[in-house]
């Protein structure tokens, strides 16, 4: 029932029953959030159409029988490639390699980035110039660090590497006779700079005081690294890992310019490998297949270290 409230000019007006004000006020609510979502619509609908409708096309194209060499002959299949991938033992190699390289460049680039970051949070004459200099490799162009290491480094008739390594007897082929690791070697190093400026970031973060204290109570550097200075860069560390895994997956120039995935699949990744199969096998059925795989295996991959992540600064915040 509604009651009747006395007005200032004596009159007398109904007020509104609890779920009437419950009402107008999520009314209110709906309308203020659609006004802040408002400016991010266009930047959602863009989103959309460039990531989410190529994909549900790819999901078409993963069901069909499509050769390019063969025109008419496209027909529908089913899981049929899906079945296909799954039993091709090359896709399976370029998976390892995939692993292996992900892994690899992203050890390697935060122990060194932990290093230099290290290096560059003491004071010392020049620390600007070392800066900048560290920095260097990540805003070089993929494409045209590729083609510096396989040309200037890793040649096997006028490279560096053999140069340097010539008074030791050493004179390779590390193309071909390590592409994997040549490879990884260029992505180390394009990486190293981008590890290093977040772990720096995270000790500039640290608080002072705390190590001050420790030092005062007569603990040793390596002991202040093990017990406050690790724990703190955890959280730093475990992003820059998994957001140069997920980008690495995606590496195609590097692969491309300096070995072309060979000799055979021995360099080869699963981007490398999708383009094989679509753009020299003309087979896209079977590449959409796979790029269908990879996707959802790097998604689960990818929420599964977003969570712990994301419960790690959750937890710290709570500890704090």
């Amino acid at each position: 029932m509604t009651t009747a409230v006395s007005t200032p000019t004596g009159g007398r007006m109904s007020a509104g029953t609890p779920s009437d004000i419950t009402s107008g006020k999520d009314q209110i609510s709906r309308a203020e959030g659609w006004r802040r979502r408002g400016p991010l619509l266009p930047a959602l609908i863009f989103l959309l159409v460039v990531t989410q409708v190529p994909f549900v096309f790819t999901l078409y194209y993963s069901t069909q029988s499509w050769n390019l060499v063969r025109p008419g002959s496209r027909h529908f299949v089913g899981l049929s490639n899906y079945v296909d991938v799954f039993k091709d033992s090359q896709f399976w190699q370029v998976a390892l390699n995939t692993i292996l390289l992900i892994v690899g460049t992203v050890l390697i680039s935060v122990v060194l980035g932990l290093l230099f970051a290290l290096l560059l949070d003491r004071k010392f004459l020049g620390r600007g110039i070392v800066r900048t200099l560290l920095i260097t490799p990540f805003l070089v162009t993929p494409v045209a660090a590729a083609l510096l290491w396989k040309t200037s480094l890793l040649s096997p008739t006028n490279g560096l590497v053999n140069w340097a390594l010539s008074p030791l007897g050493v004179h390779t082929d590390w193309l071909s006779d390590f592409p994997l690791m040549s490879v990884m070697a260029e992505l180390v190093w394009q990486w190293t700079p981008f590890m290093m400026l977040l772990i720096l970031a995270g000790l500039q973060s640290m608080p002072k005081d705390i190590q001050e204290a420790a030092r005062v109570d007569g603990a040793t550097s390596f002991r202040l690294f093990r017990e406050l200075t690790l724990p703190h860069l955890r959280r730093f560390i475990e992003l820059g890992s998994v957001l140069g895994a997920i980008y690495l997956v995606n590496t195609f120039d590097a692969v491309y310019m300096m070995t072309s995935g060979g000799p055979g699949v021995s360099s080869a990744n699963l981007p490398f490998y999708i383009y094989q199969r679509a753009f020299l096998g003309f087979d896209i059925g079977q590449a959409a297949a796979m790029g269908v795989v990879t996707v959802i295996g790097t998604m689960i991959v990818a929420t599964l270290a977003l969570r712990l992540i994301f419960k790690s600064f959750s937890g710290s915040e709570e500890a704090a």
